[in-house]
């Protein structure tokens, strides 16, 4: 897949563009969630599968979608994706019935996780020489970590300014304009596992376990995380997992070689990918609960107040993050950052209910948004820097996985964790905001934790002497 350079980089942006529609559209929604409960007549039961039905197909799809990816070509899963996932939208944004736009959410999932999960294996493709690999994986790092919080911003605004429906219908010519522009940019070919055989039995035992964990995860914190309902879906979800695990070290061509895992950067990466999800989900989405229900902040205050932070990372997207990389390596820019993330956590662990923004929530957020702008592009490049092209799709789709397992079961450990703080305070007398930035000061926390120990995990295990591999090349230079 050798183009040009100034092509190379057109269909970086029509490739950002596409993901940044499925990033958008994990967070957009919430904004917009009570209009949607108003206009369909949910009840708070109901309400949640909004959300849930699109993690509960996104999460269990990643893996099967990456492999797929590899098997039939990866531009051509990403043009599936991407029609799927634009049709459902219209769905979405057509829905007049609560039935409706569940189901059509369930499908965008599906959609989204075949996008993300070939999306990354392009790039990798795409861009071949170290530093030009680098500067990309930032600017894709970027569109990932900084998207949510533009998700914010622009659900506000549409549904303050038209209707709900508009958050989806926005899509559309998105869609569009990003399927046209991949089958003029993107060459087409066949996968570099072309030819093999998909793994029926280990695909059906994983995607059926992956949405048993994700279910339970998202119903942990309503029905109670030691309920007979959340241990029976994560017991039956270990099973499937295991019995993936066992097919896997049997079958001729399995879905994903467990000898993967032998390769210390990529099982590294994974690892350390669980636990930054779990503290960006912390930062991103208790932030913004502490500036709305402490702070008294409306959805367009809390999109602009994390605006210093997507500068930033914008600013070490566009460059900053290539040449640090190409200059010291990936393991201590990652340790750096995720180390900055845990401060700028930890910061708002002190913030108090009175807090100003210059004072309280500025400095966090720019730690947080330096952290990010460092620690995202190593990540990625860690988890993908040993793997052979013949299973770039399905490492893609690992390290997704692994960010969005780990900031799902993060943020649901850490709701439920600040849940609890929050009714142990106001059991003493304590006023209701009181409590609750109790209860986020103790998330907070623990958010940082998980930052630091990625660090450092990050810094004592990933190798700091890149191999040349299959994937062309040392993405750092030698420490």
């Amino acid at each position: 897949m050798q183009l040009d350079a100034r092509r190379r980089w057109f269909a970086l942006v029509v490739l950002c563009m596409g993901v940044l529609m499925i990033v958008l559209d994990s967070t957009i929604v919430n904004v917009a969630l009570p209009s949607i409960r108003q206009d369909l007549a949910f009840d708070d039961a109901s309400l949640v599968w909004v959300v849930n039905a699109y993690l509960l197909t996104f999460g269990g799809f990643l893996l099967l979608g990456g492999r797929l990816g590899d098997l039939f070509g990866h531009r051509r899963l990403f043009l599936a994706g991407i029609v799927l996932f634009t049709l459902a939208s219209l769905w979405c944004g057509l829905s007049t019935s609560q039935g409706m736009l569940i189901a059509a959410r369930a499908v965008q999932g599906l959609g989204g996780a075949v996008v993300t999960a070939v999306a990354l294996s392009l790039i990798m493709m795409l861009f071949q020489e170290p530093a030009e690999r680098a500067k990309a994986m930032g600017v894709y790092g970027f569109v990932c970590a900084g998207g949510g919080s533009v998700g914010v911003l622009l659900g506000g605004l549409l549904t303050s300014a038209l209707n709900w429906h508009w958050i989806f219908l926005v899509n559309i010519p998105i869609g569009a304009l990003v399927f046209a522009l991949c089958l003029r940019l993107l060459p087409g070919g066949s996968g570099h596992a072309a030819g093999g055989k998909l793994d029926v039995a280990g695909a059906v035992t994983v995607t059926l376990g992956m949405m048993l964990a994700v279910y339970a995860i998202v119903g942990g914190n309503e029905i109670g995380w030691t309920s007979p309902r959340t241990l029976g879906l994560l017991a039956a979800a270990l099973v499937l997992l295991c019995m993936f695990l066992a097919i896997e070290a049997r079958v001729r061509e399995p879905l994903m070689p467990l000898g993967l895992f032998r390769l210390r950067n990529v099982a590294t990466a994974n690892v350390v990918g669980v636990l930054w999800a779990a503290a960006m989900f912390a930062w991103f989405f208790l932030s913004a609960l502490y500036m709305q229900l402490v702070l008294g902040y409306g959805p367009m205050q809390v999109g602009l107040a994390f605006l210093p932070a997507n500068l930033i990372m914008a600013a070490f997207s566009l460059g900053l993050s290539a040449k640090i990389v190409m200059r010291f390596g990936i393991r201590g820019p990652l340790a750096i950052g995720l180390l900055l993330a845990a401060a700028g956590l930890a910061s708002f662990a002190m913030a108090p209910v009175d807090g100003t923004f210059v004072v309280h929530v500025l400095p966090g957020m720019l730690l947080l948004g330096i952290g990010a702008g460092l620690a995202f592009n190593p990540v990625l490049l860690a988890a993908m820097s040993d793997v052979s092209p013949a299973d770039s799709g399905l490492a893609s789709g690992l390290v997704n996985t692994s960010f969005m397992m780990g900031g799902a079961l993060g943020l649901a450990v850490l709701a439920s964790l600040a849940a609890a703080r929050t009714s142990s305070v106001a059991a003493t007398g304590a006023a209701t905001v009181d409590a609750i930035n109790a209860g986020y000061h103790l998330a907070f926390v623990l958010g940082a934790g998980c930052a630091a120990a990625a660090a450092l995990i990050g810094w004592t295990v990933i190798r700091t002497r890149q191999t040349v591999g299959a994937t062309n090349g040392d993405l750092a230079p030698a420490e």
